[in-house]
This record gives structure tokens, sequence and C-alpha cells, in this order.
């Protein structure tokens, strides 16, 4: 199974994301918004890290998180938002919501990848 899930509505952004990371030895599933994300997750209980945007239609990244920690009652799996949103309500909104880290675009593979290794088991 997968122990990563990348969520973007952006199919360049998914694949960018979810493609580097698989070259790296990670297991990943991706997600349209994030209502697919939360199936996903519901699926799939191995995933440890979710890399999220959050501007999405349907979903946002935000309402997701919100909804990972309170109605999954998911607190193990570290949630890391990806966009290009970078002010300090936003920031604290996620806090809020339970979002573990901030990822401004554009995406750098390499800064993450021990961080993400670390959250998944495979440093």
């Amino acid at each position: 199974m997968a122990n990563v899930l990348v969520v973007d509505d952006s199919n360049t952004m998914r694949e960018l994301v979810s493609g580097f990371l698989s070259k790296n030895g990670f297991d990943v599933v991706t997600a349209t918004d994030g209502r697919d994300g939360l199936q996903q997750l519901r699926n799939d209980p191995d995933i440890k890290l979710v890399v999220s945007d959050i501007n999405m239609p349907v979903m946002d990244g935000l309402a997701m998180a919100e909804k990972v920690r309170n109605e999954l009652g998911n607190t193990a799996v570290r949630i890391i938002m990806l966009t290009t949103e970078d002010n300090a309500h936003i920031r604290e909104r996620g806090k809020e919501v339970g979002v573990n880290g901030w990822i401004v675009k554009p995406f750098r593979g390499e800064a993450v990848l021990g961080p993400f290794k670390k959250f998944c088991g495979l440093a």
C-alpha cells in the first residue's frame, strides 16, 4: 500500500510531486481534491504523509486536513501543505486544523527528501 498521498487539482503538480517521490523510493497515490484525498485515506491506512495544495475545488486542503483529524480521527498522518499561500492568517488556520508543515511552491524535492523519508519510516 502507499505511504504518501499527493493531493492537488493541478495534474502537472500531481505528476511532478508524485513522480519525484516515486523515483526516490516512496509508494505514492494521488487525489484531485480534498474529498478524493479523504477517500484515499479511508481506503489506505498505511498512508503516513499527505502533501496537499490548499486551493482546490470541491474541498480545499485545509478543510481536508480538518476532516482527517476530526472525522477520521487520524492524528498520526503528517500533513504538509504545498501551496502558493504564505500568509500568517492561513498558516495559523493550518495549525488549528492539524497541518504539520508548510512548503511554498515551487516544489523543490531535494529539500524535503530527508524529512519526508523520516515521516514515512524510510530513513
